[in-house]
């Protein structure tokens, strides 16, 4: 039987995936990765961990099913969002990639908004420091030889392309979060382009995220038992891939991830920009299709810090906050560990737990977490309808949809039904096999893309409902009251 691979660039981690016909998942691999923070507001990665961490997750995958790999008919990519990986004539890096929670580039993205606020409209948001664009800038002031040798501008799963195929191409998706893409027209801005100081021959060739993109080179066929030549796909941003995975194409479609980082997605048919309320409208990974997105810096990252400081274990900590009440005791919790994107787009903005006693128990910083990230999500959605778009229900994905507890507190803060699906921590994973197949195969989005059953529906509790709206404002307050702190406070406070 035919399959259909798929690698996942992620933050944390690549994740691999080997999806057959009837979209079973036959075979998952994961290497992880680390993050390097050498300055305050910096966060970097080595392009070539990435190459590593993919030749790892795929030796296994082909030591686990070496016939269904012999039969694979196309590759799917997909990865993290915004990462600035730039290349010399020789199509080595020039440098660490700078990624998507990188703030050092804010006093540019400002620069950029007051200088050319026409763009936003253009490229589907108000330029924020995490983008690849105004991170040019940055470079051509602090690193200019970096410049002077640059001949290529590529995102995180673009260089693993380049690995694969020696193809330096990028999908609709994933340009989309670069500042630099025509969104309604589906190709570069020359404008956006020359604003940020970055030649067009730089950037690469786009085609959609179910379009062929490239032939899988002899050497990577031979390593892994992979036919010759099989196609590899446009692929797409995280975000967009894992709309893919759980069959958000449609209008209305919406979801929420719990990755490292969190969005709240709803897909369309028409391009709908708001960047006044900093949401970002992006093309979709497919043909016809765009999105809109609230995109918060933090996510299950948050309850992996509270892990690492505390000294107790994931698992253990979930147990601990489900015993606690709602309003964790009057703990609250500003989520921004890495500053914040959507509503506030404010690089300094900092995690803050306020509201300890002598009494307060690992298991009630555990909830308070949970609680402020939902309520983060709360705010992506007010910034949602502030632009006209209102979510009834929502399937919910990433590594954090594995706690039922904190599917519950989100269910309840956003007053929506959320929907979990099997396997949903893999969602970009598994919407690249999908894009994979769809390049493969030339067949339709609705025939492949449907929505997978969900293996629980979670309504809102009434009661939480109540007193989270509450709390939801309280949380509001303690960030309005903090912002000038944040400001204030010194480099890498």
């Amino acid at each position: 039987m035919t399959a259909y691979l798929s690698v996942d660039v992620g933050t944390s981690a690549v994740k691999a995936a080997l999806v057959d016909a009837e979209q079973a998942v036959l075979a998952v691999a994961e290497a992880p990765l680390a993050i390097s923070r050498p300055h305050p507001l910096w966060s970097e990665q080595d392009p070539d961990d990435w190459w590593a961490a993919v030749s790892q997750a795929l030796d296994d995958i082909a030591r686990q099913r070496p016939g269904d790999m012999a039969r694979v008919a196309g590759v799917g990519l997909s990865g993290q969002m915004h990462g600035a990986v730039l290349l010399g004539a020789d199509d080595r890096p020039l440098r660490p990639a700078m990624l998507w929670n990188d703030g050092r580039a804010e006093q540019v993205a400002r620069r950029l908004g007051l200088e050319h606020p026409e763009l936003a409209s253009v490229v589907g948001v108000a330029p924020m420091p995490g983008f690849t664009g105004p991170k040019i800038p940055w470079l051509a002031r602090r690193e200019p030889h970096v410049l002077e040798r640059l001949r290529t501008v590529l995102l995180p799963k673009d260089y693993v392309r380049l690995k694969l195929t020696g193809e330096r191409i990028t999908d609709m998706s994933d340009a989309a979060g670069t500042w630099w893409l025509d969104q309604r027209r589906r190709r570069w801005s020359p404008e956006a382009a020359a604003a940020t100081g970055l030649p067009a021959s730089a950037l690469p060739a786009l085609v959609e995220g179910s379009a062929p993109a490239g032939a899988l080179r002899a050497d990577c066929a031979r390593r892994w038992g992979l036919p010759a030549g099989v196609v590899v796909a446009g692929g797409g941003g995280d975000a967009a891939a894992g709309a893919v995975g759980i069959g958000a194409i449609g209008d209305g479609d919406a979801f929420l991830s719990l990755g490292t980082s969190g969005q709240l997605f709803v897909a369309g048919s028409r391009y709908r920009p708001a960047p006044e309320a900093a949401v970002h409208a992006f093309c979709h990974a497919l043909p016809g299709r765009w999105f809109q997105m609230g995109a918060m810096l933090n996510g299950a990252s948050c309850l992996a810090f509270a892990s690492a400081l505390l000294g107790v274990g994931i698992d253990a900590l979930l147990a601990a906050a489900e015993a606690e009440p709602p309003g964790a005791g009057g703990l609250v919790f500003l989520p921004y560990l890495a500053g914040e994107r959507t509503p506030h787009n404010d690089p300094h903005a900092r995690g803050v737990l306020f509201g300890l006693t002598p009494s307060t128990s690992p298991g009630a910083v555990a909830r308070a977490v949970l609680e402020g990230v939902a309520y983060s999500f709360a705010d992506a959605q007010a910034a949602l309808a502030g632009s006209g778009t209102r979510i009834s229900q929502a399937g919910v994905i990433g590594g954090g949809a594995r706690s039922r507890l904190w599917v519950r507190i989100l269910a309840s803060v956003l007053d929506v039904p959320l929907a979990r699906f099997a396997g949903g921590e893999r969602g970009p994973a598994f919407g690249a096999a999908r894009l994979a197949r769809l390049a493969a195969t030339g067949e339709a989005p609705g025939e492949v893309c449907a929505a997978p059953q969900p293996i629980d529906v979670t309504e809102p509790d009434p009661e939480w409902r109540e007193r989270y709206r509450g709390e939801t404002q309280r949380f509001r307050a303690l960030y309005r009251a903090l912002r000038p702190h944040f400001q204030q406070a010194p480099e890498g406070a």
